[in-house]
């Protein structure tokens, strides 16, 4: 931890050197919430949100908070080692190309719905919102979604070749998390205790039929968020399988970065909101990526019980996306990419919200977690394809 701020209802331990204006007017909200427990995170790749900044740690007694988890329940990491030392130029091009046209990237679904068999285990009976986008989900599995969604092939400082994906619930996410922050909101004038609407951190109190619902229904796009992850995983394999002879790959490292869970801290049961944020509980595996232009690691929680037992879910954004497109320049960027002779998805200015220079430090942010996390692998981008 690097300082610890004392000037609020609850302290705030940060794992941040600086912190912009508005990400710490959210922070000191949270740090004056009624039903927060214990102390707010703030992890080293912190930044504006809605509400609760990207990049922190809420733990609540008797409320929950859809506004907490955000509108991409569920997104996340996964990867998997290949058994390759090495990928040739022309094999790699290959795969990034193939992978360009069997998976759908942005808003774009698939043209059929896939298999029900590849969805979450689920009753959608007790839900609203899953229930009515269940059909449109068959055709969103399996598809990486736009922002800083990503599908990469990188090299480990094991020695071998690794895929890595990010993405999340798509639009059934958002769907789930919109209407349970309106009916949060709507709710709030029957309340006792009124969190003012500009805060943006309406809650539902868990002993409520609208929390056990909204967390049903979260859940669920958490699993789906993980089916759709392991659905394109199965594709590329096949592709690399097409590609490269004898080709394997080892088990599927997973996990979410937005989401909320009852977990037990410091002898008490309470409710964890991580947005933008992963576990890393002791021995626990996890995923912190860096841009497209930097490195990723796959880590080992240290159990660190200050974080909520959390650690950071990547680089974080050092500026907006319209900021980037504006003030960024599109031969540097682009530069920047082809020096370290990476296949990537700058091509014009409209792709400049996802480069490199629009993201902070990623040695920097794994210096300030090191008492949160232990690299167990480095890696570097070979290629890469954003949503």
């Amino acid at each position: 931890m690097h300082k610890e701020i004392n000037s609020e209802k609850l302290p705030v331990k940060m794992w941040i050197d600086s912190i912009e204006s508005g990400a710490m007017e959210q922070v000191k909200n949270l740090a004056n919430y009624p039903f927060a427990f214990g102390h707010i995170v703030v992890l080293p790749d912190c930044h504006e949100g809605f509400g609760m900044p990207i990049g922190s740690v809420m733990a609540t007694k008797d409320v929950i908070i859809p506004n907490a988890v955000g509108v991409d329940i569920g997104c996340g990491m996964s990867a998997l080692r290949t058994n390759l030392h090495e990928i040739r130029k022309n094999d790699l091009k290959h795969i990034i190309n193939n992978i360009g046209n069997k998976i759908p990237v942005g808003k774009n679904h698939n043209k059929q719905k896939q298999d029900g068999n590849l969805m979450p285990v689920y009753d959608i009976s007790k839900t609203k919102i899953v229930k009515q986008e269940y059909e449109s989900a068959l055709r969103q599995l399996g598809t990486l979604g736009g922002g800083n969604h990503f599908i990469e092939i990188q090299k480990g400082s094991d020695g071998f070749i690794w895929l890595m994906i990010h993405s999340g619930s798509r639009n059934v996410g958002h769907k789930v998390a919109t209407y349970y922050n309106r009916l949060a909101n709507n709710m709030m004038s029957k309340f006792d205790i009124l969190i003012p609407k500009r805060v943006q951190l309406a809650y539902l109190p868990l002993d409520m039929q609208e929390a056990t619902d909204y967390l049903r229904e979260m859940n669920f796009c958490v699993a789906f968020a993980f089916a759709n992850r392991k659905l394109m995983a199965d594709k590329i394999k096949n592709i690399f399988a097409d590609t490269i002879k004898n080709v394997q790959f080892s088990d599927f490292i997973n996990i979410a970065h937005n989401y909320a869970k009852e977990e037990k801290h410091f002898g008490k049961k309470v409710m964890v909101h991580r947005k933008g944020a992963t576990s890393a509980f002791k021995g626990e595996t996890g995923i912190i990526p860096g841009s497209q232009g930097s490195k990723s690691y796959i880590v080992e929680g240290l159990g660190n019980p200050e974080s909520f037992k959390s650690c950071s879910h990547g680089a974080g954004r050092v500026m907006g996306r319209k900021e980037a497109i504006k003030r960024l320049n599109l031969k540097e960027e682009i530069e920047i990419m082809n020096r370290q002779g990476i296949i990537h998805s700058i091509k014009s200015a409209k792709n400049l919200d996802e480069a490199v220079s629009a993201y902070k430090d990623i040695n920097m942010i794994m210096k300030n977690q090191e008492d949160l996390v232990k690299i167990l692998v480095e890696l570097k981008p070979l290629a890469v394809i954003k949503g």
